[in-house]
């Protein structure tokens, strides 16, 4: 495939980048500036644009096979009214237009467009599949507009996958990475109860499901990626802390964390209980369907 590659400085954009340079694919990047070349390999194309407004690097991605758009801030802060404002416009900004991109082809290319879990109910204990209903949280209703955005590349054509994103585990960025160093102190433990689903998704799982959904013509709309084997914040820390050969005898109380973190503590606390059901159905293979294999994998190397 040719792909066109939104969001490629990000965590999960320079992971893409290599893995799809590495089977071979053909790859454009969308950089802010020529100064962000040397991060990719050599033989893959940059080109400069501003993701978040118009401009010739359109062209370019409506020529692709897939778009994939993995633009957006990242959402862990302290949720400020100014920060809330920018995980909003430049999710929705860049999903604006990258559907302007694939409008611009009679054939147009198929947009693969990032999303999260966040989409659900976190107050919702039941499994969520991909047609279950959104919450009315931010972090829901951000998903629930970002979404909306990116199915108006259908009016054009566009086949559309919304990436309903798990945290990705591994161990140079995310949320695994933050927890190796107070974990590997003895200072982990759980996040309030520690009851709350935890839904993720090891790092290549990720990598191997969005060139599956890009590949595959037969998908389209909302997929969750996330693995099969879901755990709650407790049964996480404690798989961790076992595979460090750490105690995690310290739990962060919830009151804690809604002092530090403000509203989005809700997103720690209250983890909504994702199942893959698409990508299962469709026959993708989990190489890591378990916590235990996931941080067998990620910690023994």
């Amino acid at each position: 495939m040719h792909v066109f590659l939104m969001g490629g400085t990000g965590f999960l954009g320079k992971h893409l980048a290599f893995y799809l340079h590495e089977q071979g694919h053909s790859l454009s990047l969308l950089v802010r500036s020529e100064g962000k070349k040397g991060m990719f390999p050599s033989d893959c194309e940059v080109v400069t644009g501003d993701p978040l407004q118009p401009g010739p690097w359109q062209e370019r991605a409506t020529q692709a096979d897939a778009v994939i758009n993995l633009v957006g801030k990242n959402i862990f802060s302290r949720w400020t009214e100014q920060e809330k404002e920018q995980i909003y416009t430049t999710r929705i900004k860049a999903t604006r237009m990258a559907v302007q991109a694939v409008a611009q082809n009679d054939s147009p290319p198929a947009l693969i467009n990032a999303n999260a879990v966040g989409y659900y109910d976190p107050t919702n204990w039941d499994a969520a599949t991909e047609s279950s209903p959104p919450g009315e949280s931010f972090l829901s209703r951000v998903c629930i507009d970002w979404q909306s955005e990116a199915l108006k590349a259908e009016k054009h054509g566009s086949r559309v996958v919304i990436l309903r994103i798990a945290p990705p585990l591994a161990k140079d960025g995310g949320v695994l990475a933050s927890m190796l160093t107070p974990f590997r102190l003895g200072l982990g433990g759980r996040l309030g109860s520690g009851k709350q689903p935890f839904p993720w998704i090891h790092i290549t799982d990720f990598l191997r499901a969005v060139e599956f959904l890009a590949g595959n013509r037969e998908v389209s709309g909302p997929v969750n990626l996330c693995a099969p084997g879901l755990v709650s914040n407790a049964e996480f820390t404690r798989t961790l802390a076992r595979f460090l050969g750490r105690p995690a005898f310290l739990p962060v109380p919830a009151t804690l964390l809604k002092l530090t973190l403000g509203e989005m503590s809700q997103m720690l606390l209250q983890g909504p209980k994702a199942k893959p059901d698409v990508l299962l159905q469709n026959g993708f293979d989990f190489r890591f369907p378990s916590l235990f294999t996931a941080l067998q994998d990620l910690l023994s190397k």
